[in-house]
């Protein structure tokens, strides 16, 4: 056989392969969105009121036997507007937390640890302060994410001979401190009969007040930000390379970052706004999508939204049943985050020993 033939058969092999592991990342996205529409479905039914099958089909497909029902309006006033905010919620946040370790090249980062949700926090708390409506309470809480990201990213591009990954991590836990004093000092200020209950609760993390209205209100704002990640996802892959290696390759590092921090930050804020700060999902979530399809935005970050929203789907189901008294998603999130944190940090050190 000559070279040519042998070289032929090489390609033929190479693009059989690279044909299959598309399939094979194509059904297993497809078939983690069936997981986790089939969790929301599961999730429809379990609550203080129980709710059948035949009943939950009956209300989604509009043929339920009594109009009006207690189900019904359990299901369209209360259940379903919640299931719909944790799953956007949860993708939204696992969604910017892949971007963000993407483009500044450091695992650690996250919305929490770079000060946004923090910042996003402040401008929510401001607004429930001011008692605005929850549009502007969004457009405050975006304002806040994006200044407070602004500052870490302007921060650690002024400090120079350190090393890169610790000066972002320690500029987003100051001027996340710092927001956080600020939001302390508005408790202090705030109604201790009306405000203060609010604002403190919020920070928590809850979708416990969820209405359909604020789903409807932060489905448009995340689509918004989604939509430059889609259609950047090759230039974040050539981000995570360097700027250097980017300008080599014609993408214009600053600027396409200045977007993509905009977009993600968009994202994390207008989720912030109405189910508080919720810690871990932008961290964690987006290392377990890496760990099974790798680094390649184009497979993480579907992948890395679809976990999101099934994780947050399942704790915020465990919140609302697990007790009486519903937990806070902050706490949950943080009791199951912290030793998987814990266990990326054992698992890493054993690969540089």
């Amino acid at each position: 056989m000559s070279n040519t033939q042998e070289n032929d058969h090489r390609v033929d092999a190479q693009n059989k392969a690279m044909s299959t592991v598309r399939f094979s990342n194509a059904t297993f996205t497809i078939g983690l969105a069936a997981l986790v529409a089939a969790l929301a479905l599961g999730a429809s039914m379990i609550g203080a009121y129980p709710v059948s099958l035949s009943e939950l089909l009956g209300v989604l497909t509009g043929t339920a036997k009594e109009a009006g029902s207690t189900a019904e309006t359990v299901l369209l006033q209360v259940r379903l507007p919640r299931i719909t905010a944790a799953l956007v919620v949860g993708a939204a946040l696992a969604g910017a937390g892949a971007v963000y370790q993407g483009i500044f090249r450091n695992p650690l980062v996250s919305p929490d640890i770079l000060g946004v949700s923090t910042g996003a926090g402040l401008g929510a708390v401001l607004g429930i302060f001011l008692s605005l409506p929850l549009i502007i309470i969004q457009g405050f809480a975006f304002i806040g994410g994006l200044t407070t990201v602004g500052l870490v990213y302007l921060i650690a591009s002024r400090v120079h001979g350190r090393e890169p990954v610790l000066v972002l991590v320690l500029a987003g836990v100051v001027v996340g401190s710092l927001a956080g004093a600020m939001i302390s000092l508005m408790k202090v200020l705030a109604d201790p009969y009306d405000q203060l209950p609010a604002i403190t609760f919020w920070l928590l993390g809850s979708l416990a007040s969820t209405r359909p209205e604020d789903v409807l209100g932060v489905i448009p704002a995340v689509i918004v930000g989604l939509v430059p990640l889609v259609l950047l996802r090759w230039r974040i892959n050539v981000l995570s390379l360097g700027d250097e290696e980017a300008r080599a390759l014609g993408v214009e590092a600053g600027r396409v970052r200045l977007i993509v921090v905009a977009a993600a930050t968009l994202m994390t804020a207008s989720v912030v706004a109405i189910s508080g700060v919720i810690g871990w999902v932008g961290l964690v979530i987006p290392h377990i999508a890496r760990m099974i399809v790798g680094p390649n935005f184009d497979r993480l970050l579907p992948v890395a939204m679809l976990l999101g929203a099934g994780y947050l789907l399942l704790v915020d189901t465990l919140a609302r049943t697990m007790a009486q008294v519903e937990t806070p998603l902050g706490i949950l999130t943080a009791i199951l985050g912290a030793p998987f944190f814990l266990w990326l940090l054992a698992r890493g050190r054993q690969g540089w020993s």
